[in-house]
């Protein structure tokens, strides 16, 4: 249904608006559709569907969770052609749910959102977008991802830098990089992938470490014909691999809670270092000195022998500017180059990336004010004084050993639960009480003593002021066993006065019901 509330302003009302079309937007728009819900629309700012995977598309591209753990369950795939797919036939697959669900005409192209404005004369949002769109919708999802600002970093001078700059996420295929003299800065999860596959050809790769990563082995295999042939005429089989891959998974997290056994770990990977890398002191500066999955544990079986390379260096004096011509590092050395590649990852703290976004709920309430000190929601889903909205892949739903999908489809199930009782209740908005957040919080920091993701290191897993918000502290199944039900008891359910605020900036007008539980309270909302 399309109205006009003001002129030359045309409003989409829809029951749910989803903004991105990654992994945790199509989950949610499917799901919507198994159970019924047919009118939503999903906002993405790109031209194409499939997030991070649309986007990096670097050499040696690739997912770090098995393939058959890196898909839908409603959705498995039986000819994978890797234990571990490619970005390409990650892309490819997203592409295919997308058209097997007919999830297309669902989706507007190029409307990245600018505002998100809760108004609370009929509980709706009012939401508008940078190509012009405004949808008025009873529910909003945020699936816009943890992975999609790419961290471009403060460095005096990178803007006069004469030569070839791009960001890993930005991948500009058409420039070559053969015999070129080429920087890459950051050893992260990028990094690995595509420093291996360019070093061949290059002329010279200066490789700049600020922080070594902990790098494990990767089981490299394809699947055989019979494998794929099997997974495809027996699906229990495929079913049974994939709870194999989960477990073989989630039996990773126990070192990570003692740090005790991280230090196994830590002895085994040190040998593998020394096994992998020939000079001895290459080896020291590429072995890292803090606990075993404090900072994220990354996979590959090319990156340290990368560094055996004559025209590799490895580099881990600090940057200390840029030229027109290259870097110079604080001990004052230059080293002239012709490409510079940002292996430099993302923004991840919604703080940083929400600035210029618009994101105002009850009573003129901002995520700007409210997560001054740190992002925080209850069970990484909802968020208290923005109602009727709901985050995939929020504050302290992260993982460091896990498939991230199984957390996705874990929220997607509750969030379509919370929709459920709005209808059911016959009310207009689900809002979170308080004390469910600060329980919830306070359960999670619990749970963070004494693993190492509290032994002291700093990692994206944290604020500036070294607060972990992202990472889950426990299993994934627990997760998964605190979203199976809604506790009605930790929300309000909220009847509205049916007036529209008329500037949907926050000013409230006319009176609510509200109802915690069985329980119905008269309220009056501020004028």
């Amino acid at each position: 249904m399309t109205e006009t509330i003001a002129p030359s302003t045309p409003v989409r009302h829809v029951e749910v608006a989803i903004a991105g079309a990654g992994f945790g937007g199509l989950c949610m728009a499917v799901q919507l559709q198994q159970n019924g819900i047919n009118d939503f629309v999903i906002l993405e700012k790109a031209a194409e569907v499939g997030g991070a995977w649309r986007d990096n598309h670097y050499p040696g591209a690739a997912c770090d969770v098995q393939s058959h753990m890196y898909s839908y369950s409603f959705e498995t795939k039986a000819d994978w052609t890797k234990r571990y797919a490619p970005y390409s036939e990650i892309q490819q697959y997203i592409l295919d749910v997308v058209s097997k669900h007919k999830l297309r005409s669902k989706i507007h192209f190029k409307q990245e959102v600018v505002s998100a404005v809760f108004n609370e004369g009929i509980g709706k949002w009012v939401i508008k977008t940078a190509g012009g769109e405004t949808i008025m919708a009873r529910h909003w999802v945020l699936a816009s991802g943890p992975l999609h600002v790419p961290s471009i970093p403060d460095i005096p001078g990178l803007s006069a830098f004469q030569g070839k700059v791009m960001h890993s996420a930005q991948w500009d295929h058409s420039y070559d990089l053969r015999g070129k003299t080429v920087a890459s800065l950051g050893t992260g999860g990028s990094a690995i992938q595509y420093v291996p596959e360019i070093a061949p050809q290059v002329g010279q790769l200066h490789v700049f470490q600020r922080t070594p990563a902990w790098v494990i082995p990767r089981d490299e295999r394809s699947y055989s014909a019979f494998s794929k042939w099997m997974f495809s005429a027996l699906p229990f089989t495929r079913t049974l691999h994939r709870w194999r891959c989960y477990w073989t998974n989630e039996s990773r997290v126990w070192p990570i809670f003692n740090p005790k056994l991280a230090k196994v770990g830590e002895f085994f990977l040190k040998k593998f270092i020394s096994y992998q890398v020939k000079d001895p002191a290459l080896v020291k500066k590429l072995t890292p000195d803090h606990t075993l999955g404090c900072k994220r544990i990354l996979i590959s079986n090319k990156w340290y022998p990368t560094f055996n390379r004559q025209n590799v260096e490895l580099v881990t004096d600090a940057v200390k500017a840029f030229t027109p011509t290259g870097i110079v590092t604080q001990d004052g050395k230059e080293r002239s180059l012709d490409c510079v590649i940002l292996g430099t990852g993302f923004i991840v703290d919604p703080r940083i990336y929400m600035k210029s976004f618009e994101l105002r709920g009850l009573n003129g309430h901002t995520v700007q004010e409210d997560w001054k000190v740190s992002p925080t929601s209850y069970l990484g889903i909802t968020t208290s004084n923005y109602p009727n909205m709901y985050q995939l892949v929020g504050p302290h739903t992260g993982l460091g050993h896990n498939s991230i999908i199984f957390m996705i489809e874990a929220q997607v199930d509750y969030i379509i639960q919370c929709m459920k009782l709005v209808k059911d209740k016959g009310v207009d908005y689900i809002d979170v009480k308080p004390q469910a957040m600060t329980r919830f919080l306070g359960e999670v920091t619990e749970a963070l003593k004494g693993t190492v993701w509290s032994s002291g290191c700093k990692s994206w897993y944290q604020t500036a002021d070294g607060i972990n918000f992202a990472i889950w502290p426990k299993s994934t199944w627990k997760y998964w066993l605190e979203t199976r039900t809604v506790n009605q008891a930790d929300y309000h359910f909220v009847k509205c006065s049916g007036k529209a605020v008329g500037s949907s900036q926050g000013a409230t007008v006319g009176g609510v019901t509200s109802m915690a539980g069985d329980q119905v309270v008269a309220r009056m909302a501020p004028r």
